[in-house]
């Protein structure tokens, strides 16, 4: 069982930076594919971002594209969200999550793919 810890939440002012950082247990980390999640106040958890196991495919959901950045380094098993030019809407709880994929499907955006989720960060945006 891969176990996932979110940290780097916190309070950021609208157009600013924050990096959240998600350490993951288990030698078999760079098997999967990482994704982030998010959920806002009264809102459906939903997907931000995504990497394959090698770091080579990246998606993004449209209100982030070129805004996050997600990245990860298997050698540390961490997956890294940079989140630049924040928006009020970007408050949410931030989630990291794991999937299994293979080699023709490296990345998805389909919640139910992923087998292990941390426990959540809170990201606040101020205006």
């Amino acid at each position: 069982q891969v176990q996932l810890v979110e940290s780097g939440g916190g309070l950021v002012q609208a157009g600013g930076s924050l990096r959240l950082s998600c350490a993951a247990s288990g030698r078999t980390f760079s098997s999967y594919a990482m994704g982030w999640f998010r959920r806002a106040p009264g809102k459906e958890r939903e997907f931000v971002a995504a990497i394959s196991w090698s770091g080579g495919t990246t998606y993004y959901t449209d209100s982030v594209k070129g805004r996050f950045t997600i990245s990860r380094d298997n050698a540390k098993n961490t997956v890294y969200l940079q989140m630049n030019s924040r928006k009020p809407e970007d408050t949410a709880v931030y989630y990291c999550a794991a999937a299994r994929t293979g080699s023709i499907v490296v990345v998805t955006i389909i919640e139910g793919a992923y087998d292990h989720w941390g426990q959540g960060t809170q990201v606040t945006v101020s205006s």
